[in-house]
């Protein structure tokens, strides 16, 4: 009975919109409800988004309006959710929810229905997506309902709060891209009872703590979750994760590097570690990423040198090794590599580098300790430095941010859907069409 109770201004919201719509056309285009229209909705609008964390609502409870007809089920569920979060969204200035009224909910802006994959003679709501919307609000329990979909996207946007428990509901759920909004609070474990899920992007928001390990236990293809506030040593099960994109930059990992990142010689294809507070050298089995296109560890705490096998990543094209505290040798095979395009080693402390590099179509070598080039290190910098052990130096010099910004290169909404559980055809790579390594961070 508590749930019912709960709802009930859900029920007097419905209602009225059922009444004000029946009347619409006795009214000119002009015209909005009465002022004891106006009150009422907003006072079921305070009640509905003070519904409790724990919530587990039942559709089965409400009785909706008999003028609303539903062509199935599960539609009638998609209603109740997206009637819920269109309450619990309180500004929305391109007008995107404008038309979340009545029981066509595969017309709504931004929804997406499909054939659902266990029954093929009706629809289901099988997408979301309502990136750059510029809405503030919340995510309610009600999208819950929601078990048929398998993408939901809602990045750009100004959402708070918190991702809602009943999202463990969504077992189809194969994308979710929550970046660039401002969700605070420890990271959403809920994502951990996600089965279908390959694609998990964060970024460009407010949460902080650990990270559970479990996460890279998770057959996931892309992990974005940086520039937010997770600060934690990276776990011994890092390498188990069998992504092709991972971007963990702009938080406040640290500890030593990963060497476990090996492991994901398979499948990796870019990987992003950048400012954070990393150290140790890097290990020779990087060399074993021969997939690896994208190599960024910039901006860390990493000493020692370069190893040999580097060039043997006979895939890479960005190699991004700058303000570190490395030394020695650039390796000779390293600017051989046939698809490197962009190498940058700036702020070290190496002291010779090929001729090779100097050929690159881009590269920077400034800030070091190398003979005969422009804007490096004085001689006394390179001199106190170089007269250390390796093992000496525990970094404390100050990192610019290197950004990555939440643009995208988005395919439609029915292509995702292609490459989701209603697709059949093959794989695509997830990642590589969201990723995008330069620009700046976004205005909130």
């Amino acid at each position: 009975m508590k749930a019912k109770t709960h709802i009930l201004p859900f029920f007097a919201t419905l209602t009225l919109i059922c009444l004000t719509t029946a009347q619409h056309h006795s009214f000119s285009s002009n015209a909005g409800p009465g002022d004891s229209q106006t009150i009422h909705i907003k006072q079921s609008q305070r009640q509905l988004l003070h519904y409790r964390e724990e919530l587990d609502i039942e559709d089965e409870y409400l009785m909706l309006p008999a003028c609303l007809k539903f062509e199935n089920p599960r539609l009638r569920s998609a209603y109740i959710a997206l009637q819920a979060w269109k309450l619990a969204i309180i500004s929305d200035p391109l007008n995107l929810t404008s038309n979340w009224d009545g029981s066509d909910v595969c017309n709504y802006t931004g929804v997406f229905c499909a054939t659902s994959l266990d029954n093929s003679s009706i629809q289901t709501v099988a997408g979301i997506d309502l990136n750059h919307g510029d809405m503030a609000g919340h995510l309610v329990e009600e999208l819950g309902l929601l078990t048929d979909i398998a993408l939901f996207h809602v990045n750009s946007n100004r959402f708070c709060g918190k991702v809602p428990k009943s999202f463990k509901k969504l077992k189809l759920l194969y994308e979710l891209d929550l970046s660039n909004n401002r969700f605070a609070g420890r990271f959403p474990y809920v994502v951990l009872d996600l089965p279908k899920l390959k694609y998990l992007d964060l970024r460009f928001n407010e949460f902080e703590g650990d990270l559970p390990k479990e996460l890279f236990d998770k057959d996931l293809d892309a992990i974005f979750i940086n520039h937010n506030r997770f600060a934690l040593e990276l776990p011994d099960n890092f390498g188990n994760s069998p992504v092709s994109v991972i971007v963990l930059a702009n938080n406040k990992f640290h500890g030593c590097f990963p060497t476990s990142l090996v492991n994901m010689s398979k499948t990796l294809n870019e990987v992003i570690l950048m400012n954070n507070g990393l150290r140790s050298c890097l290990p020779r089995e990087i060399g074993l990423l021969k997939k690896v296109t994208v190599f960024d560890v910039s901006n860390n705490k990493l000493f020692g040198s370069l190893p040999d096998n580097i060039g043997e990543m006979e895939s890479l094209e960005l190699l991004n090794v700058a303000h570190n505290m490395l030394s020695g040798n650039i390796p000779g095979s390293v600017c051989m590599l046939p698809h490197l395009k962009n190498f940058s080693y700036a702020y070290n402390f190496f002291t010779g580098e090929p001729p090779a590099c100097l050929d690159l179509e881009n590269f920077d070598d400034g800030r070091n300790c190398l003979r005969n080039r422009p804007k490096q290190r004085s001689t006394l910098q390179c001199k106190v430095f170089l007269s250390r052990p390796v093992n000496f130096w525990s970094p404390t010099f100050s990192v610019h941010s290197s950004l990555i910004s939440p643009g995208f290169l988005l395919p439609s909404t029915s292509e995702l859907l292609h490459d989701s559980p209603y697709g059949e055809g093959s794989k695509k790579n997830l990642a590589s069409r969201h990723l995008l390594v330069s620009g700046s961070v976004p205005v909130k």
